[in-house]
């Protein structure tokens, strides 16, 4: 009876023990994330114009958030348009961002908002009588669910290679719409760029609207395909249009175009 008690008591103190061990709290969840993606495009377009002369584009990025909203971050992609232009004399085939800001949700709420600064930059040697078109802006966004409105500013004298350019704005509506669950999002852009500066010639030459319309696709492990359509209106020929237009540029890097891409997520 006595060593049946004690095998009993042992066994006993033995699932205690497993039972203990199987409800001890998790780990707490790390403050810290980091994710990065990269993604092949047949064309780089940024604010409905063409940045690659209609080739493509290798583009990725690293992020690093914190549970209080915090996020700094890096992007980079391949580009031509500074070289097209001749605006610079060497590089000019590099775009790098570098940004950061705070972003969080209003209570428990679907709306959003998020503020920062984004350096644009292009390394290279500018040509004589153009500047180099390192940008600095901030910018402020307010979101609902999948519709996202966002304001930049620029705040330095050289936005995007323009000369007397400071206070220039673009503003940027949104809509990134789920199609069920299909996988499928449809997506919706509409976007105002207006320069500031020089007696409102940079306004008359660089100012225009863009738009876009696309759809995106979530295939497995965490990759993304994805097409759209782009083009813009009030583009002037002179800041935008190929040489035969009297502008820049081999061909109008302000004209309507479509494009495909796969990115992956990590």
């Amino acid at each position: 009876m006595i060593k049946q008690a004690l095998v009993s008591g042992f066994i006993s103190s033995a699932f205690a023990a497993s039972g203990a061990y199987a409800q001890a709290p998790a780990a707490p969840a790390s403050p810290h994330t980091l994710s990065g993606n990269i993604g092949l495009y047949s064309q780089y377009i940024f604010r409905g114009l063409n940045q690659t002369d209609r080739r493509p584009a290798l583009q990725g990025g690293f992020d690093y958030a914190h549970s209080s909203g915090l996020y700094l971050g890096t992007w980079a992609s391949n580009i031509s348009w500074l070289r097209d232009g001749s605006s610079y004399t060497a590089g000019g085939s590099l775009e790098w961002d570098f940004y950061g800001g705070f972003k969080g949700n209003f209570g428990k709420s679907d709306f959003t908002y998020d503020a920062g600064l984004l350096y644009y930059w292009y390394p290279g040697t500018a040509a004589s009588g153009s500047v180099k078109a390192d940008t600095l802006e901030v910018y402020g966004a307010l979101g609902w669910k999948w519709i996202a409105a966002k304001y930049s500013y620029s705040l330095n004298n050289k936005t995007f290679g323009v000369t007397d350019s400071r206070g220039t704005w673009y503003l940027d509506i949104g809509a990134d719409v789920p199609l069920g669950n299909s996988g499928l999002t449809f997506n919706l852009h509409w976007g105002k760029q207006k320069y500031s500066g020089n007696a409102g010639n940079n306004h008359r030459l660089y100012s225009y609207e863009d738009w876009k319309v696309g759809l995106t696709y979530a295939l497995p492990k965490d990759f993304t395909i994805g097409v759209y359509y782009t083009d813009t209106a009030g583009a002037n020929q002179l800041g935008y249009g190929g040489r035969a237009e009297g502008g820049a540029f081999p061909r109008n890097i302000a004209k309507g175009t479509g494009t495909i891409f796969i990115k992956k997520s990590f």
